[in-house]
C-alpha cells in the first residue's frame, strides 16, 4: 500500500468520523429540545389542575389554600353546590323599582366532577326545520363529527361538533319541527384532565430522566391591599425549570420559571399564556 493510498483512507476516516460528531451534535440538541419540550407540556398541564382545583376550593371556601393536602382532600371528597340566581323586582313607587337578588342551592356536584369535566352545549346554527339528530345519549363523540341535521330553506345542514365528548341529552325536537337558531339541541361533556393523575401527589412536579428526587412546586397564598380591601392572591411555580434559559433574573415574563398567579397582584394567570 502506497502513501497516497493511506492517506487517503486516513483523510476518509477522519472526514466520516467528524461527519458524525456533527449529526450526532445536531441530533442531541433536537432530543435535547423535544425533552424540554414534552416536559414543559406536563409541567403546564399539572399547573392547569391546580389552578382549576384552586378557583374550585375558592368558590366554596371563599380561599386559598396553599396546603397539598388539604386540596387533595377537597378534589376527593368535596362537594360544589350549584346555585341558582333569580331576581325579584318590585315597583315601589312612579318609575322606581327595588330589586332583589336570590340565591337558591339546588343541590351539590363532587368536586372532583367540577374539576375535571367541562360541560358542553350544541345550539342551533340557524332558524329551520329540525331534520333528525346524528347521535344518541351515551354516544361517544369526536370532532367535526355530525351531529344534527337542519333544513335552510331548501338546503340541508349538517353542523359538526367542535369539541369532543359523551352525549348526555338531546333536546326534545322531532323531524319537522321549527327550530330557532341559538336553541339548544344537544348537552355534552368530556374531562379536561386526566381522570387518572395521581390526586395524592398532585403538588409533585411530573418527573423527567434526569429527576432522581421528587421536585414539589412553591405554593404561595397571600392577601394584598386593593382600594382598601384584603383580596387573596396565589402564585405557584415550578421551581427548577428544566429549560435553562428559565430564570428569576429574565425580563421577559414568558422566559421566566413556569408559573401561574401572582403575589402581588390578582391573577390566575399562567406565563405560559398569551398576554
Amino acid at each position: 500500500m502506497n502513501l497516497t493510498r493511506i492517506i487517503t483512507i486516513v483523510l476518509f476516516i477522519g472526514s466520516a468520523f467528524l461527519a458524525w460528531r456533527l449529526y450526532d451534535g445536531v441530533q442531541s440538541t433536537i432530543d435535547q429540545k423535544a425533552e424540554v419540550e414534552r416536559a414543559e407540556a406536563a409541567v403546564i398541564e399539572r399547573l392547569k389542575l391546580i389552578r382549576e382545583a384552586e378557583i374550585v376550593f375558592f368558590e366554596v371556601n371563599k380561599r386559598y389554600t396553599a396546603n397539598w393536602d388539604s386540596l387533595a382532600n377537597f378534589i376527593e371528597t368535596g362537594r360544589v353546590p350549584i346555585i341558582n340566581r333569580r331576581e325579584e323586582i318590585k315597583q315601589i313607587g312612579y318609575g322606581q323599582e327595588e330589586v332583589k337578588v336570590f340565591y337558591d342551592t339546588l343541590g351539590y356536584i363532587p368536586a372532583k366532577d367540577r374539576i375535571f369535566k367541562k360541560e358542553y352545549t350544541v345550539t342551533a346554527s340557524e332558524n329551520g326545520v329540525f331534520m333528525g339528530f346524528k347521535v344518541k345519549v351515551g354516544d361517544r363523540i369526536l370532532k367535526n363529527q355530525k351531529g344534527y341535521t337542519i333544513k335552510v330553506g331548501e338546503k340541508p345542514q349538517d353542523p359538526p361538533f367542535t369539541e369532543q365528548g359523551i352525549i348526555t341529552k338531546l333536546a326534545d325536537v322531532k323531524v319537522g319541527d321549527e327550530i330557532k337558531k341559538g336553541q339548544t339541541l344537544i348537552n355534552f361533556w368530556d374531562y379536561i384532565f386526566d381522570p387518572n393523575v395521581d390526586i395524592k401527589n398532585i403538588g409533585k412536579k411530573p418527573k423527567t430522566k434526569e429527576d432522581s428526587q421528587d421536585v414539589m412546586f412553591t405554593i404561595y397564598v397571600g392577601k394584598v391591599d386593593k382600594n382598601g380591601v384584603l383580596v387573596q392572591t396565589i402564585e405557584v411555580k415550578d421551581p427548577k425549570p428544566d429549560n435553562p434559559q428559565r430564570k428569576e433574573s429574565n425580563e421577559a415574563k414568558n422566559r421566566k420559571p413556569l408559573q401561574f398567579g401572582s403575589r402581588i397582584d390578582v391573577s390566575t394567570s399562567g406565563n405560559w399564556e398569551a398576554n
